[in-house]
């Protein structure tokens, strides 16, 4: 990615590449796949797919078998991280390349430490060539024990070593101190006691992480002697992860010791509470070389050299830009990582400008920490300030599209913590999120649902109604249909517009939910089936009579019945003498908004259509509708706003047939006019394309046609000649969805 969030062309043609993995390969008689017709890819290339493959989580015994094509796809910079490639599919896949560097790191397979350093080790380069490793969160050995264990010291290029968080104890460190050319170990979290074989390289270790050993145990004094001996040294990181004070005063003991470690350039403490500033600022002026230093949660950094700026860096709290440095390098360690993101959401609560930056180093934090309520609480409230209002618009669309699959990632993974599902749902309560930003509207949609299932608290529902009715709107005809055909969702809408009618009041919950509705059921005969078996007539029925002079309310109900009135074979549902009633009333009364006359017309043209086939009232009640709907729809002015929109104009067609009632077709032909008028380029495109324009001429022509239904057809089809667009023109698949709120 660019500055400005543009992905290159290499990282496009890799995003293609996995998306099609399957259809670009053949299955072996392993499962694994091997690519058709493979060519030669640049080094670097096949490099980057692999790490594209596991960054994409896609990265198993499966995918990986394409790299045992060697002479189209050459490894040398292998990234398998996070991925579920086992110990074998490794052997034989990646083995046999001329590795220079792995990261193996928190591989969820049975792969151990052991597995990778033996089969590594059976390959003559990678013995010699392989010169950096990372096998962070990995079990040495499996449980069972094994036969034959590799050593680390069989592979003697080794210059960089990572096996943070593992059961590597004091023999295994005591073999890795014997490789030759070892100049960077990271041996955190490790079940090492006793660091004392460091000095078996003391001549050319030059960078060393003990980040967190809980289980060392030497004394302050025989510590710091065997740091004292590693004079080339640059960098040490000897962070606490538990954030205690330092009884020891191991880091007070280690700043001021004369003459220690006089190379270093970087230099990690935090998480030992009690460091004093003067001794810090003694230690870094005495080394003019020190470009870094973490002092987070340890009370030091407050003074001018640490908050200056310039060539030194600082983790810590002292400022926004010590902040940063924190969240840049403690990304992967919890606790750190927890304590810094308290800091940040202090400094973010009142930011006047987007900070791109910032939200990177957030979300790169949750994503490492998923399963972290602690994390995911502190994280999910600073994305929530970094993305209020016109800052989220200053963002980047793949960084918020990242973001909001982790908010998603947090609703599902913690769905029993209210607080977190607030903190995710007032960032995701966002025009700019719900409508431009790329992700998988359709899944969101179903994670909504579940949240509301699961909780009754008022400002968690309104928030996830409000995001369901979005995000409907968004969906295609076949998302929409897929999720009418989860009872459960209808369910828990119409249950919500319940409880809301039983109070009498008119919110922004209300209004959503019927939205929601509306949408829901568009198109979507399924789900207007699941209305009618949830008593939602009823329920609509009850709501139309108690919130009559609330227009905006009226609109929603009667759009939602609407669209039942749409599915034939459900309009029996509506013939109740009652409704019939009292959508005349809306119909012809002067009073009722134009946009609530359109809807209540349109569920009786659709009970009268087909010759009133399907009506079973009584006949005098039926010339009344038709009478009416013919007269009143000739007082109607057409709205200055957009009042509806459609995916298509297939509902129409069926009621502007010339077998049809003059009033039928008039309330069709006053609808097609309405969103042609308001939105000519869309929908006169709709009816070249579906057919409609055919059926205007049929119309316009027959001589049994009524003189009203002739010159509005005739009105539409001047308007077709002016706005026609051709074949070439975009299929009505592709405008955008239906958007009723």
């Amino acid at each position: 990615m660019d500055k400005e969030g543009i992905s290159s062309l290499t990282n496009i043609c890799m995003t293609w590449i996995c998306q099609n993995v399957e259809v670009l390969c053949v299955s072996q008689k392993d499962g694994s796949l091997q690519i058709r017709h493979c060519p030669l890819f640049p080094q670097e290339l096949a490099d980057q797919l692999l790490h594209k493959l596991a960054d994409e989580g896609l990265l198993d015994d499966k995918t990986v078998g394409i790299f045992q094509n060697l002479e189209a796809l050459r490894l040398r910079q292998a990234f398998i991280r996070s991925s579920r490639v086992s110990a074998e599919a490794f052997r034989l896949s990646l083995c046999p390349h001329k590795l220079q560097e792995l990261n193996a790191s928190h591989i969820h397979s049975d792969i151990t430490i052991s597995d990778i350093l033996h089969n590594l080790s059976s390959n003559k380069h990678c013995r010699q060539g392989l010169h950096s490793l990372l096998m962070n969160g990995l079990n040495l050995y499996r449980e069972t024990g094994e036969i034959g264990q590799a050593r680390f010291s069989a592979l003697r290029g080794l210059k960089n070593l990572s096996v943070a968080w593992t059961d590597l104890d004091d023999t295994g460190l005591e073999d890795i101190c014997s490789l030759p050319m070892l100049e960077c170990l990271d041996v955190s979290g490790a079940n090492i006691t006793d660091l004392t074989p460091l000095l078996n390289c003391q001549s050319r270790l030059r960078s060393l992480t003990v980040h967190g050993l809980q289980k060392l145990e030497m004394s302050t004094a025989s510590l710091l002697s065997v740091l004292d001996k590693l004079r080339v040294l640059r960098h040490l990181d000897i962070s606490n992860d538990r954030l205690v004070t330092d009884v020891d005063n191991l880091v007070q003991q280690l700043l001021e010791r004369p003459g220690i470690l006089p190379h270093l350039v970087s230099l990690d403490v935090s998480g030992w509470r009690g460091v004093g500033d003067a001794a810090v600022q003694a230690f870094v002026e005495a080394r003019p070389g020190m470009t870094f230093i973490g002092l987070l949660a340890t009370g030091a950094g407050g003074s001018e050299l640490m908050s200056t700026g310039g060539n030194l860096k600082v983790a810590g709290e002292a400022n926004l830009t010590q902040v940063c440095e924190a969240l840049r390098r403690y990304s992967e360690q919890e606790s750190l990582l927890r304590e810094v993101l308290v800091h940040l959401y202090k400094y973010t609560s009142e930011i006047e400008r987007s900070q791109p930056d910032i939200l990177k180093l957030v979300s790169d934090g949750m994503q490492h920490h998923t399963d972290s309520l602690h994390v995911q609480l502190v994280a999910t409230a600073c994305v929530f300030n970094l993305t209020t209002l016109e800052l989220v618009q200053g963002m980047p669309l793949h960084l918020l599209e990242t973001v909001v699959q982790q908010l998603l990632t947090a609703v599902k993974n913690f769905p029993n913590y209210e607080q977190l599902q607030k903190n995710c749902l007032l960032t995701l309560c966002s025009d700019h999120i719900l409508q431009v930003v790329p992700f998988d509207r359709y899944e969101a949609t179903k994670l909504m649902m579940m949240l509301l299932e699961n909780h009754e608290d008022q400002t968690l529902q309104r928030m996830a109604v409000a995001v369901v009715s979005i995000l409907v709107a968004k969906l295609s005809t076949e998302e929409i249909s897929e999720l009418g055909a989860e009872a459960f969702i209808m369910k828990q809408l119409l249950s919500i517009v319940q409880q809301k009618a039983t109070l009498g009041v008119v919110d922004s919950t209300l209004k959503f939910a019927l939205s929601a509705l509306w949408n829901l059921t568009d198109e979507t005969p399924t789900a207007c089936r699941h209305f009618i078996q949830c008593k939602g007539v009823e329920l609509y029925m009850e709501l139309l009579e108690s919130y009559f002079s609330e227009s905006s309310i009226q609109q929603k109900l009667l759009g939602l019945l609407n669209n039942v009135a749409e599915v034939k074979e459900l309009r029996v549902e509506l013939q109740d003498e009652d409704l019939v009633e009292h959508l005349l009333t809306l119909l012809i009364n002067p009073a009722v908004d134009v946009e609530v006359s359109y809807f209540a017309g349109g569920i009786l043209a659709h009970l009268a259509s087909g010759k009133g086939s399907v009506w079973g009232l009584d006949d005098e009640l039926l010339r009344t509708v038709l009478d009416k709907l013919h007269s009143s729809i000739l007082t109607w002015s057409y709205p200055q706003r957009e009042m509806v929109s459609y995916r298509t104009l297939q509902p129409f067609y069926q009621l502007l047939q010339v077998s049809e009632y003059s009033g039928v077709q008039l309330w069709a032909l006053w609808a097609v006019q309405l969103v042609c008028s308001q939105n000519a380029a869309q929908y006169c495109s709709i009816l070249h394309t579906e057919g409609g324009t055919d059926i205007l001429k049929v119309l316009s022509s027959h001589l049994d046609t009524h003189s009203d239904i002739k010159s509005l057809a005739d009105n539409i089809l001047t308007m077709l000649e002016q706005h026609l667009v051709g074949p070439e023109s975009k299929h009505p698949a592709n405008f955008p969805g239906v958007s009723k709120s």
